[in-house]
């Protein structure tokens, strides 16, 4: 595949193709709904037969092991999409979704998705480039917890916050909505208590600051190198 064609694959706009004037007869205005805070859109064992799109907020993908402890899969926000594995035959849910804070989100069936693949041949390549990104997010995370430290971690995550949902304010950046010291622990495979001393060492080092609702870095050159300490 040369660069042009990785190109075009990045650059699809989900959000235009979900436009209400391109879906035309697949949906309508029900297929719009808003969850509040902390409200679920799925649950395990629920029926795997919608996809779901965020235009607002954010949601939380993951799930619980025998002995009750949380494992979080995935943090989304506006413009990604999950359920989608209801597409390649996916009966009940393995994992729920919830809301990190008022979202909203464009619900589709799988049959009126199956229908609209057909309509907009972008939206299938679209769906090979997510399931794809998303194996090789697991195998990196994989890789992560086989070969790094709580540590390491625990900054390559904030790192990839501020990547992905950063705001660059003069030299700093800063990421809203900050998730609790829980929430990173599930994602990184660690404890609460490792999140927190590490969190507080760095602001000690004025390399960030943090409150419930955001998080700003100070010098994200010098966070970054912490990873190499």
């Amino acid at each position: 595949m040369d660069n042009q064609q990785l190109w075009y694959l990045e650059n699809i706009d989900v959000g235009d193709i979900f436009c209400d004037t391109k879906m035309g007869h697949h949906t309508d205005s029900s297929s719009m709904k808003e969850f509040k805070k902390n409200d679920y859109v799925y649950f395990p064992d629920d029926n795997s037969d919608k996809i779901f799109f965020i235009t607002k907020g954010s949601i939380k993908v993951g799930t619980m092991n025998d002995a009750g402890k949380e494992i979080t899969k995935a943090i989304l926000g506006r413009g990604e999409v999950f359920g989608e594995l209801s597409i390649i035959g996916e009966d009940t849910r393995r994992d729920y979704a919830i809301a990190m804070e008022d979202t909203q989100v464009c619900i589709l069936t799988t049959d009126q998705m199956k229908l609209m693949i057909k309509d907009h041949s972008t939206l299938s390549m679209f769906f090979m480039k997510l399931m794809g990104s998303k194996v090789l997010a697991m195998e990196k995370r994989l890789e992560s917890l086989v070969f790094k430290d709580s540590k390491t971690r625990i900054l390559e995550f904030i790192v990839d916050q501020v990547n992905t949902r950063g705001q660059q304010v003069g030299y700093e950046w800063v990421i809203r909505n900050q998730l609790t010291h829980q929430e990173i622990a599930n994602i990184c495979a660690t404890s609460r208590q490792t999140v927190t001393t590490l969190l507080n060492e760095l602001r000690n080092e004025n390399i960030i600051t943090f409150d419930r609702r955001r998080m700003l870095i100070r010098d994200l050159d010098k966070l970054k190198g912490e990873m190499n300490v």
